[in-house]
């Protein structure tokens, strides 16, 4: 278990901004890092935000301009660096590091603990410090950076991943999550509380960023399974074996079986349980019915199944996802 810490003094933090900077990521450590202070109003945290070259304006994604106080030097001095996202090509499409962005990072204390913030972990992933460890970053962005850093162990679907001295954030609020987790791991959950509060952020989220993720419904084509994965989505509230589903294509359970896999990535069964998850998140947005109609009404049978997929699936239960989602 990890210990609070002692505090000595303000902890250090630097935070890097690389451009084009993602600006809602960069304000994230400075605010709530910024709101974790003593009973008696001591700020816990000295968070410094650097840029490459010192003075100069760092272009942000959004159609403005910042001008960091400090330059890279800050991170030689720093006891966590953080780096937010950001849309610098080289990490993301190359697999690399620009030289001065290298020569920043290699300033770094051994032992001092890094942590990135959505499209961040690119750059992490680029400079190896994500070899063999597990991550995460935004969901919309994981295909890519699976494809661009098949040694790190990518766990899209949470909303952070501390792995130690290596702390990695899905997209963009969930920066406020990891900041909040630091807060906690450092100095309690008394003060992490006190810092959701000024910032006026739920203290801890239940769930990953796999709520969040959108998920396609397949069209309604001719060939193939399409047809019957279209009629059991109309269908959803029934019995749905696989022998039915087969009988529905015209196909034996063994060439249905193949041909579903080979369409979609997936067995049979698991595609039609995601598609009764996703139904029941459907309802539990839009409807008023209680959570036993919910679960029937997506075929998942019995209340008591419907959280046990959903916590599965989701890490929530069926009330907290529909507070979380419920229009108005």
């Amino acid at each position: 278990m990890k210990r609070a810490l002692r505090l000595v003094g303000p902890h250090k933090v630097a935070v890097l901004a690389l451009e084009p900077v993602v600006g809602f990521d960069l304000t994230i450590p400075s605010t709530v890092l910024g709101a974790a202070k003593t009973a008696d109003g001591t700020e816990l945290y000295d968070v410094r935000v650097c840029g490459i070259n010192a003075g100069e304006p760092v272009r942000a994604a959004a159609g403005f301009s910042l001008i960091p106080d400090y330059g890279p030097e800050v991170l030689a001095d720093a006891d966590t660096v953080i780096i937010p996202g950001t849309y610098i090509p080289q990490p993301r499409y190359e697999g690399t590091l620009p030289a001065a962005v290298a020569d920043a990072l290699a300033t770094i204390r051994p032992g001092t603990r890094i942590a990135s913030i959505c499209t961040g972990a690119f750059v992490l992933g680029a400079a190896g410090l994500l070899d063999g460890r597990p991550a995460t970053t935004h969901w919309m962005r994981a295909a890519l950076f699976r494809e661009r850093y098949p040694q790190v162990e990518l766990r899209e679907e949470q909303l952070f991943v501390d792995d130690g001295d290596i702390l990695t954030s899905a997209g963009l609020a969930a920066g406020v999550d990891l900041c909040l987790h630091l807060i906690r791991r450092d100095f309690g959950s008394d003060i992490a509380n006190r810092a959701a509060r000024a910032c006026v952020v739920p203290p801890w989220r239940d769930g990953g960023q796999s709520q969040f993720i959108e998920r396609a419904v397949p069209d309604e084509g001719t060939d193939g399974t399409s047809p019957t994965r279209a009629w059991a989505l109309q269908n959803i509230d029934q019995e749905l074996t696989l022998q039915i589903v087969a009988d529905h294509a015209g196909m034996s359970v063994r060439t249905f079986s193949r041909r579903f896999k080979a369409e979609t990535g997936q067995s049979p069964g698991t595609w039609l349980l995601q598609q009764r998850v996703r139904h029941a998140c459907h309802l539990l947005e839009t409807t008023d019915l209680s959570v036993d109609r919910v679960a029937e009404a997506a075929g998942l049978g019995t209340a008591a199944s419907l959280r046990h997929h959903l916590r599965s699936e989701l890490g929530v239960s069926p009330l907290a996802y529909r507070k979380t989602f419920r229009a108005g």
